[in-house]
């Protein structure tokens, strides 16, 4: 278990994480969510000890990862998948990672085999590719078979293959009972993978909940609606007190009833549907919508940053 209390980080007169308040528990997945620079990196380094906190504490398992006797065996985490010897061979850098923490050699070959490097542990480590690197780096993350597992985009450089090897290995640690607290920028993956979402912006906890309750309270749904008499139907469902949409393509967006109430509604009126569809927002919409105030940096539109200088915009 992890345990958060007015978690603060400062860098001067800025502040990275402020006062946060947070528990990742044992047997589920936790997301860890938020806009560049909201500060999860730096929560995440806090955990593990590479970064001191201003104020407030975090503890491990009831205590500071410091003062864990073989901390592999305790965290396991990935950080930065590149922070090896690049001359050592992947089989070499987990032995000696083994070494530290009184690891036996036998585990070495385990984990090489779990995360699929068989073939190139006697490689060098600075020739992998990006996804190679992450393996390792997940295969370290891994070696002290720990209690708790710290995962920071996890599947960077993965193929589709490796993404969802990450996604079922997450799952299967957490049904082991341990606990699993992972970040990620890829929403879809996200949706698939966590129970449970942390989401922070600018250093603040923004949400604290199920995946569930986290899309129920910041995502919309609305019912698509086709009909040839798209005029007649938005009438009609107007009058009926619902609030209707038109988008292109003919579409109308309703909200208010569900489906089936809405195509009773429609027929009964003797008017005809081509579609009715109910549509439900994705994590990433709710995302958007919670974090829309909370983005430090953000991109212009394509076009105005396109458009030449002095041009009206």
């Amino acid at each position: 278990m992890i345990v958060a209390h007015g978690l603060t980080k400062d860098y001067g007169t800025r502040k990275a994480v402020d006062g946060i308040d947070f528990t990742v528990e044992p047997g589920r997945v936790t997301g860890f969510l938020g806009p560049n620079g909201a500060g999860k990196s730096t929560t995440m380094r806090m955990i593990v000890g590479l970064d001191r906190p201003t104020a407030g504490s975090v503890t491990v398992n009831g205590h500071a990862y410091s003062d864990s006797p073989a901390p592999l065996c305790e965290v396991g985490a990935l950080l930065e998948a590149r922070a090896l010897h690049p001359g050592r061979s992947a089989r070499n850098h987990l032995r000696w990672l083994a070494a530290s923490n009184g690891i036996p050699d036998r585990r070495v070959e385990e984990v090489i085999d779990l995360v699929g490097l068989e073939t190139v542990a006697g490689q060098r480590a600075g020739r992998f590719s990006l996804g190679m690197g992450q393996r390792l780096g997940i295969a370290v993350a891994l070696l002290g078979d720990p209690s708790v597992v710290v995962l920071d985009e996890p599947v960077n450089g993965l193929d589709p293959e490796g993404i969802r090897w990450v996604r079922h290995l997450a799952r299967r640690l957490a049904a082991e009972g341990r606990t699993v607290f992972v970040s990620s920028h890829l929403m879809s993956e996200m949706a698939l993978t966590a129970d449970h979402l942390l989401v922070i912006g600018r250093g603040r906890i923004l949400a604290d909940c199920s995946m569930s309750d986290f899309i129920a309270e910041h995502a919309t749904s609305y019912v698509r609606v086709r009909s040839p008499q798209r005029g007649e139907t938005a009438d009609l469902l107007l009058r009926h007190g619902l609030d209707v949409a038109v988008h292109e393509d003919d579409e109308l967006r309703v909200q208010g009833l569900d489906a089936a109430a809405i195509g009773e509604l429609v027929g009964t009126s003797g008017l005809h549907l081509h579609e009715l569809t109910l549509v439900r927002s994705s994590l990433e919409d709710a995302f958007m919508a919670l974090t829309a105030d909370s983005v430090e940096y953000s991109a212009h539109d394509a076009a105005a940053a396109a458009a030449p200088v002095g041009t009206a915009r």
